[in-house]
């Protein structure tokens, strides 16, 4: 993100931003003890910008949407080259969900950890390294795509998109890729650690990406990243309920707690380094 302009606190921006995104330009208002801080994702919209701020500014009257699509259309192309990455993940986990429902324990076979399978009636477990050795190379990651229930899936996908849109815009689809990955492979082996095999879902991902953007905010506030404070308190506060005998007393149980804390401890560490990086810069 860019730094454009700072804006007085008792200076209402409403209609400056209605303006800004009636234009598609990509943007976002923060606010800290200086004042509200205008941030342009792109610099080749700095022109464009800089127009509407003069006419805010003097109080002219703010030009119409350019846009002939209809409002509340979504511009796929627009978000597909945006957040390519977040995209492409989140549609991999509703094939797969769909897959799930068609084949059933086919697809969970194919894509747990470790391989699975029946012999004499019971089940059989292989280990990682017997993954590797045939060619398995997918299972330490692939768990992050399964999901085992609508709830799973939709809450997944709603942070997976929150986050994951920050990171692409800020930091480009290359990070993106990379905190997927780590935080996918982190979070799984944690939980295979505890000698657990069936289990999934993108929730170490996502404790990943709130760790990364969490400290991101904190560390580099000039880098663009928000989180309310309020939402990292009631993750991290999900995340430590599931923990504990009462999360099983109401419901809860059979949380990868451990593939959760796995993915955060990653996107700390990435955040606590590419924050020192960025505040060098």
């Amino acid at each position: 993100m860019y730094r454009v302009l700072l804006i007085p606190h008792e200076i209402d921006t409403r209609e400056l931003r209605q303006a800004l995104w009636a234009q598609r330009i990509s943007h976002r208002i923060t606010q800290d003890e200086e004042g509200q801080t205008l941030w342009l994702a792109d610099l080749k919209q700095r022109d464009a910008t800089a127009e509407l701020v003069r006419r805010w500014q003097q109080g002219e009257a703010m030009p119409p949407p350019t846009a002939s699509r209809s409002r509340g259309q979504v511009d796929w192309a627009l978000l597909l080259r945006q957040h390519p990455v977040t995209l492409a993940t989140l549609a991999l986990c509703v094939v797969v969900f769909a897959a799930i429902a068609v084949w059933g324990d086919m697809v969970l076979a194919w894509l747990a950890i470790v391989p699975l399978g029946i012999s004499q009636g019971a089940l059989a477990v292989g280990t990682i390294p017997d993954a590797l050795a045939s060619g398995q190379v997918w299972r330490p990651l692939s768990p992050i795509f399964l999901h085992f229930g609508w709830m799973h899936l939709v809450f997944n996908m709603m942070w997976l998109w929150y986050f994951g849109r920050q990171v692409e815009r800020l930091n480009g689809p290359g990070r993106m890729l990379f905190i997927v990955v780590l935080a996918g492979l982190a979070g799984n082996l944690a939980q295979y650690a505890t000698g657990t095999v069936l289990f999934g879902g993108m929730s170490g991902v996502d404790f990943g990406l709130l760790g990364y953007v969490w400290l991101m905010s904190r560390r580099a506030p000039s880098s663009g990243f928000f989180v309310p404070q309020m939402l990292v308190v009631f993750m991290l506060g999900w995340m430590i309920f599931t923990m504990t005998d009462l999360a099983g007393f109401v419901g809860f149980g059979n949380v990868a707690n451990e593939a959760h804390l796995g993915g955060l401890l990653v996107g700390l560490l990435l955040g606590w380094y590419h924050s020192r990086t960025s505040r060098r810069h």
